[in-house]
């Protein structure tokens, strides 16, 4: 992790507040981006001539297609209705941690604020998907298991694993997050040449997979909470 931020040498701004600041500019550089691509793929359709230059559209069209593939066997033939979201977290997280590997640029997802934010939407998320879809009393019983002697034991374990999951998902990618730019942080300063090269090739590479597990992880909590697989025990 890069202990230098151009925030605080810049603005002389708070650390204390430096994950909302870099994930605010992260955000609008996103919306700027997605704006960009909607504009060009807009043109694209009007034109005769398809476009035959590789370019970010081409490589955000692949990595959507493939995430979205991925998401459609996981969720099943709902996964349209949830995609934007899942798709939305994981650009989000996948460009923050990505941010990391930038010298004087804080990557918010160093900070367990961010990720328990993240984390805490896409509980939401479930949650009110599953009661949209069983209503509420119906959401509750797949939690109580197939055997009414032991629904209250299984009911106590299901709520608390339900409630430890946005915990574990921000645990999961802070850790690594940071670990993986502290270790960046620590050989960039001290072998300045080549070695951090490779570091960096292998941060892209972490920052690419714990924002795909975290994505993959929360579209496993929606397929959970919204199968009907569960009603048939009951």
């Amino acid at each position: 992790m890069h202990h230098f931020n151009w925030f605080t040498y810049l603005f002389h701004l708070s650390e204390t507040y430096l994950h909302v600041i870099s994930a605010a500019l992260i955000a609008l550089f996103l919306v700027v981006v997605s704006l960009a691509l909607k504009r060009h793929w807009t043109q694209l359709e009007r034109s005769l001539v398809p476009d035959s230059k590789v370019g970010l559209a081409n490589l955000f069209e692949v990595l959507i297609e493939g995430l979205y593939s991925l998401m459609e066997g996981v969720i099943g033939s709902q996964s349209r209705k949830h995609f934007p979201l899942l798709a939305c977290i994981f650009v989000f997280l996948f460009v923050s941690n990505l941010s990391g590997l930038i010298p004087g640029f804080p990557s918010p997802t160093t900070n367990l604020n961010t990720n328990f934010a993240i984390a805490l939407c896409v509980f939401i998320y479930f949650n009110a998907m599953g009661i949209r879809e069983h209503g509420l009393w119906g959401y509750l019983r797949h939690f109580m298991g197939p055997l009414a002697y032991l629904a209250p034991l299984i009911f106590a374990i299901e709520i608390f694993g339900t409630f430890v999951r946005p915990v574990s998902l921000s645990l999961r990618l802070y850790f690594n997050m940071y670990v993986d730019h502290l270790v960046l942080g620590l050989f960039s300063s001290l072998v300045p040449v080549l070695i951090p090269v490779v570091f960096m090739i292998l941060g892209i590479f972490v920052s690419f997979v714990q924002a795909f597990v975290f994505t993959l992880l929360s579209g496993i909590y929606v397929s959970l909470a919204t199968a009907h697989e569960h009603e048939e025990h009951h």
